[in-house]
């Protein structure tokens, strides 16, 4: 049962990243760092805050941090947010990877993996803002205590029935950008932020 849990959570990110930042398929630049700090994944009940917006979106938005936003360890992660104040928090992440972005011609994403979860960016101008937040086993949870080890019914508790149904995916908008909660079956297998500049 556990490896057919696995597989589909590996399908589903997989899947997911599709959707992110994926690039064009050239060969782009990646890093490991075994020392890698940050991670340690904490949730809290609460209102979600906006954070001081950090940088105009590609489409001229200027809703940088606004929305449902991710908490781990103290660290605030909001969709177009600059990340270089974020990554400066959470220190070196596990992995780096960057290539030139299918979503944004003529830029740079850049992939930044911690424990639990990933960040992924565009460019705007000569600033890295977050695309994406994709949220990968159940040490970590959204700000309203949501994880990879609940159900879609526990969804809809913590976030009420004004979601959408994209595929498999219980989608909530919010301030322009998007949540979703990939499923399979009844089972959570992915949870991902989305900036509407990656729509």
């Amino acid at each position: 049962m556990k490896r057919k849990k696995l597989l589909a959570v590996v399908l589903s990110i997989c899947m997911v990243s599709a959707f992110a930042l994926a690039g064009c398929g050239e060969s782009g630049t990646s890093s490991d760092n075994v020392s890698g700090s940050g991670g340690e994944g904490t949730s809290e009940n609460g209102e979600t805050q906006d954070v001081e917006n950090q940088g105009d979106a590609v489409d001229g938005s200027t809703s940088g941090g606004a929305g449902y936003v991710f908490e781990t360890g103290g660290v605030e992660i909001a969709v177009d947010a600059d990340m270089s104040g974020i990554e400066e928090e959470l220190g070196e992440p596990s992995s780096y990877f960057e290539e030139p972005s299918c979503a944004i011609p003529d830029t740079t994403a850049k992939i930044y993996t911690y424990s639990g979860f990933e960040v992924d960016t565009y460019q705007d101008g000569d600033k890295d803002l977050v695309g994406s937040i994709i949220l990968k086993d159940d040490t970590v949870a959204t700000a309203e205590g949501v994880d990879l080890s609940m159900t879609r019914d526990d969804v809809i508790e913590a976030y009420g029935e004004g979601y959408t149904e994209e595929g498999t995916a219980l989608v909530y908008e919010k301030d322009g950008m998007t949540l979703s909660f990939i499923l399979d079956g009844e089972n959570i297998a992915s949870i991902q932020y989305d900036s509407s500049v990656m729509k």
